[in-house]
């Protein structure tokens, strides 16, 4: 996979699609590599007429390590940030950077969980990158909503693990407890993501910085106020990690947006769920009225 130098660091991305049709980012969340956006969700966007891009944040997966950074992990996980070395407004300029770098003037964006919020930085600092943008399973930084149940933050917080085996066991653990309990659980399916994720690479520091980057990075709600561009926001009723309250708080922080309520989704992306996703991707990039300049 081929990787650039944005906003002054390394990100390792890839591509789907066609690059002549309009350019649409993916933003995946805490800990998670941009191999966490299926290929096979790619592909239904894809099919809806989209260059889908996806990368890896700083961090995480093959892209740069900020290892050289030192930060408290005791202290982050307690809720002290002061040890963070960035923060998210500094991971949607790491996204903004990579558009500029692969030439897009304009591209729709979407983000999953830290994700989302690294969408909705991006909303606030980048809007003339942006054509429309969506927000799945996410929150503004108010405490006040998407808390999580004590489960599912110790779920969270787990160990990490050792072995590509453990990797795949832990991940069935955590989507047990945090993954969508109204659609059909694909054990085999989780194991197998789990374990690939660990094979291709290991960042258990990386996580706690960004863990640090979230919780240093505050309330957006009224940065939100004063966004224009078409967006989206996706949340599950289900979901015990970042509660559906956080989801309703982003939609009524941002003018004119839309909220989709997904029944029985937890804090993932199940599979059938996928088509009812990616047709309202579709809709809401349909509202901005262009297309990206590639």
């Amino acid at each position: 996979m081929p990787q650039l130098t944005a906003n002054g660091i390394t990100l390792e991305y890839d591509t789907f699609g066609d690059p002549a049709d309009p350019a649409l980012l993916l933003v995946m969340g805490l800990g998670a590599q941009m191999t966490a956006w299926d290929p096979g969700l790619c592909q239904l966007l894809v099919d809806k007429g989209f260059h889908v891009i996806r990368f890896d944040n700083r961090d995480a997966g093959l892209s740069q390590s900020f290892d050289d950074h030192p930060v408290d992990a005791a202290a982050v996980m307690a809720g002290d940030a002061s040890s963070a070395p960035y923060k998210l407004a500094d991971m949607a300029d790491d996204a903004a950077a990579l558009l500029a770098e692969l030439g897009i003037d304009r591209a729709h964006v979407v983000g999953a969980s830290m994700g989302g919020m690294i969408v909705q930085e991006l909303l606030i600092r980048h809007p003339d990158r942006l054509l429309s943008a969506c927000s799945i399973m996410s929150t503004t930084g108010d405490t006040t909503v998407g808390a999580s149940t004590p489960e599912a933050m110790a779920a969270l917080q787990a160990p990490p693990p050792q072995t590509a085996e453990e990797a795949g066991e832990a991940a069935v653990r955590a989507s047990r407890v945090i993954g969508s309990t109204g659609f059909p659980f694909d054990e085999e399916r989780v194991r197998a993501a789990g374990k690939a994720s660990f094979e291709r690479a290991r960042r258990p520091m990386g996580f706690v910085r960004q863990f640090a980057a979230i919780i240093a990075s505050g309330d957006r709600t009224e940065g939100l106020r004063s966004v224009t561009v078409p967006t989206l926001v996706i949340h599950g009723e289900a979901d015990p990690l970042l509660n559906v309250s956080g989801g309703k708080a982003t939609a009524a922080a941002i003018p004119n947006s839309r909220l989709l309520v997904i029944p029985g989704m937890g804090h993932d992306l199940p599979a059938p769920a996928w088509p009812q996703i990616v047709d309202a991707i579709a809709d809401n990039a349909a509202r901005a009225g262009s297309s990206a300049t590639v």
